[in-house]
């Protein structure tokens, strides 16, 4: 059971399309009378899933319960930098949602877990190193790597600062089940999609209701945690 929703816990919701609506989105975007702007650079996001035994976060996902939270370390690369990809320092995130409401818990890495071919079970051992009790404890619950995803970002605010919105896109996923060492080799077969997500503070529903009126995209309950284990066909009762 996920604790009371916290205060600085945002609404959260989430438009999906394929692919080629981007360029249709990102005109909505730039002529919105809202003035957003590109408040950071494009960033490319890398993600490692890690779930219970018996699949806790995809079931409960899965049944659509109204609380529910996926345990991932997330790090950051450059989209031109042509690198091998590999799990660099990064961020231990718990992400909670309680219906439209949306928070997490941080906790850093400070040194590249992956120091090139190194097997799961050193992973998380130098993951472990590095963290608090409390993420220790949940690193210790949710062992298992169930897929390495990435997608590129792009960050919009509108000009008042309120709404936030980023939009996801050329999405890959890495089945990681069964496997001894990361695979960053044989990626799945990913529908490509596009996720926009809108966030913003208690007490501005009105205001986002607004500023979301006339989006060219459908809103949707999405997860890439969800769509990535289906499209690797996890199947929620066995490994």
């Amino acid at each position: 059971m996920i604790s009371a929703v916290p205060e600085n816990a945002r609404y959260e919701i989430k438009f999906v399309a394929y692919e080629h609506e981007f360029h249709r989105l990102l005109h909505w975007v730039k002529m919105h009378p809202a003035g957003f702007i590109s408040p950071y650079p494009d960033r490319r996001i890398n993600n490692v899933y890690f779930d219970t035994q018996d699949c806790k976060a995809y079931a409960e996902n899965l049944s659509g319960a109204s609380d529910r939270r996926k345990i991932r370390y997330r790090w950051y690369s450059d989209k031109a930098d042509g690198k091998k990809m590999q799990m660099d320092k990064g961020v231990l995130e718990v992400k909670c949602k309680r219906n439209f409401f949306g928070w997490k818990k941080h906790y850093r890495i400070s040194s590249p877990p992956d120091k090139g071919g190194t097997g799961w079970r050193e992973i998380r051992k130098n993951m472990m190193a590095e963290l608090s009790e409390d993420g220790k404890r949940i690193l210790r619950n949710n062992p298992n790597p169930v897929m390495i995803n990435q997608y590129d970002r792009k960050y919009f605010v509108t000009s008042d600062g309120l709404i936030r919105l980023t939009v996801d896109r050329n999405q890959n996923v890495w089945d990681q089940r069964y496997k001894p060492k990361p695979n960053y080799k044989y990626r799945a077969n990913l529908c490509k999609t596009l996720v926009v997500e809108i966030k913003f503070d208690r007490g501005q529903q009105e205001y986002a209701s607004q500023i979301i009126q006339g989006i060219p995209l459908r809103v949707s309950r999405n997860s890439k945690y969800m769509v990535a284990v289906h499209t690797i066909s996890l199947i929620s009762h066995a490994w």
